[in-house]
């Protein structure tokens, strides 16, 4: 028996989800999702089936009903091409008010952790802070009263500039080393290439009741983390925050092996019959630090919202010389953050409470702020690009091969394996970059095609090694202006083939800055005197923009744009 067409007609199903999404200038409205199902079949009345149910008005409404029918049934493609232009209006409105949508989800997620503290992460984050808004920040403090004693000033332990979060509970690494998977912490971090040349973070460091902030130059270049300190002090700067006072009980011994992990690289002799574990560390300037090795208790504050306290073993500087005396005017010395083992990252990884992944983002508006993260929460799983990192035979820092490197469509020489293999590092203790000579002398000649145009180079202004001024005299007010003159420099990494190999991309602000005499410097410098004379130096101004990352458990570095404005969650891969 043939079916009855007329029949099948009268007992069709049509689905419609209808998603309204927020207004974009109040995104805390939320969306809202309604389905509704349409259907020729005489159900019995909605109201036997459920009394106190209503019936929503498309239900309710006979002339839509028959509508909708007619429609369905006469023009289907007509039915389908309304779907499709719903479909592509939603996904327009994903990609211009992306922020808005990722509101949503940070927002659903935060619910949850309302209902479950217990939330896993693996993460601690480091907000930056830019050093012009410093001052800014300490008289808001001391405006507010916040917290001021004796004239110093302390912060309080759950007041973030960046993402504010509740504080669930504290969980202390003394007692028992905290699951990898529930940390994930938030600090600051700030500064500037220009005019100050350096990004810092702040840590709690000591008991709660007796416990300072202090202001760290974040070095993914460093292996020690170190903190001016009165024991008593020989040489030092008056610093962003009173001395460290280390206790005696506190030092850390000659014989325990991260003291000998530090003093195994450096001219400082080792003798396990002191009870104290000496150090001195020279940079690439000639400054050094000298102190010796004690531990105390880091706060760090964690993304789910607890405190994680943990003994970390860091230098007391008694004697800092040279140029790094400048940087401590605004600082209290370094965080180290490179691969070695008495990094902060590698002691925290060491004890479990996370896993060994540092990422940061250094905001390139200078009213921005950036964070550091440690750990993985904060990995993309998609949107980044890796390549493996390269190790040194004796230092742990954080560099990749490059196989060419090209200003515009000009190649530039590596001074590596036969000139055609390079390496170049990543970091954020420079503030500028650093190229080989022979690559640094071909830029440079490539940029005098400038001269005479609408740039005049400028000897007078001492800022920068290189300097142009605008032909008119007209002060140059934002690199908006000139960058146009410029062009994008491009490390090939990996493959010298193109399709299988990977780029890092150095777009013109990426490499120019805007002196206070309205001039465009070069923020790339010769490198001949630096690290090895032969590897390039990829310091902040290079860095700005983006997200790095180091993943020293699948020994890998990775990054992407970014606007650097808070860190967001990803489905994390690892």
């Amino acid at each position: 028996m043939e079916p009855n067409l007329h029949d099948q007609q009268q007992q069709r199903v049509h689905g419609v989800v209808v998603i309204t999404l927020p207004p974009s200038d109040d995104p805390s409205q939320g969306k809202t999702i309604s389905a509704f199902t349409l259907t020729d079949h005489d159900y019995p009345p909605e109201e036997d089936l459920n009394p106190s149910f209503q019936p929503d008005p498309l239900h309710r409404n006979p002339q839509f009903h028959l509508w909708f029918s007619d429609l369905s049934m006469s023009s289907p493609r007509l039915v389908l091409s309304l779907l499709g232009i719903s479909l592509i209006a939603i996904a327009l409105y994903g990609s211009v008010f992306s922020n808005s949508v990722t509101m949503f989800r940070v927002s659903d997620e935060r619910n949850r952790d309302d209902d479950n503290s217990d939330r896993e992460t693996t993460s601690f984050v480091f907000p930056v802070y830019h050093k012009l808004r410093a001052r800014e920040f300490h008289d808001r403090i001391l405006a507010e009263g916040l917290g001021v004693e004796n004239g110093i000033f302390v912060e309080p332990m759950d007041l973030e500039l960046v993402n504010p979060v509740k504080v669930n509970s504290v969980l202390s690494t003394t007692a028992g080393s905290i699951d990898s998977s529930s940390s994930t912490s938030m600090f600051p971090v700030g500064g500037n290439v220009y005019p100050d040349g350096l990004y810092y973070t702040r840590i709690l460091v000591g008991k709660p009741e007796d416990g300072h902030y202090y202001h760290l130059d974040i070095d993914t270049g460093s292996d020690l983390t170190w903190i001016q300190c009165d024991a008593p002090c020989t040489s030092c700067a008056k610093g962003a925050n009173q001395l460290y006072k280390p206790k005696h009980d506190n030092l850390v011994r000659s014989s325990e092996p991260l003291c000998v992990e530090v003093q195994r690289n450096q001219m400082t002799e080792h003798f396990e019959s002191l009870q104290q574990c000496d150090y001195e560390i020279e940079y690439a300037d000639h400054s050094y630090s000298m102190g010796v090795l004690t531990k105390d208790r880091f706060h760090l504050k964690l993304h789910n919202g607890s405190l994680a306290q943990s003994d970390v073993v860091f230098g007391c500087g008694y004697d800092q010389q040279g140029l790094l005396l400048n940087t401590l005017l605004k600082t209290d010395g370094i965080l180290g953050l490179s691969r070695a083992k008495i990094s902060l990252p590698s002691q925290l990884a060491s004890r479990g409470i996370i896993s060994n992944v540092v990422g940061h983002c250094l905001a390139s508006d200078l009213n921005g702020e950036g964070y550091i993260f440690m750990g993985s929460d904060l990995v993309p799983s998609h949107g980044i690009t890796w390549v493996p990192m390269l190790h040194h035979s004796r230092l742990e820092v954080y560099q990749m091969q490059v196989t060419k490197m090209s200003y515009g469509n000009a190649m530039l020489s590596l001074d590596g394996e036969n000139g055609r293999v390079g390496k170049a590092l990543f970091d954020t203790g420079s503030s500028y970059t650093y190229f080989p000579n022979q690559a640094y002398t071909q830029l440079v000649t490539s940029l005098q095609e400038f001269s005479g145009l609408e740039l005049i180079r400028d000897d007078s202004d001492k800022t920068l090694p290189i300097c142009w001024r605008a032909k008119t005299n007209f002060p140059i007010s934002s690199l908006s202006d000139v960058k146009k003159f410029f062009r994008p420099i491009t490390l090939q990494i990996g493959s010298k083939w193109l399709i299988i190999s990977r780029k890092l991309l150095i777009q013109p602000e990426d490499y120019l800055i805007i002196t206070d005499k309205g001039n465009v410097c070069l923020g790339i410098l010769d490198g001949s005197s630096v690290h090895d004379g032969s590897t390039i130096i990829i310091g902040d101004i290079s860095m700005r923009g983006h997200l790095i990352v180091y993943d020293n458990v699948k020994q890998r570095i990775g990054w992407m744009k970014s606007d650097c404005v808070r860190p967001r969650e990803f489905d994390h891969i690892l």
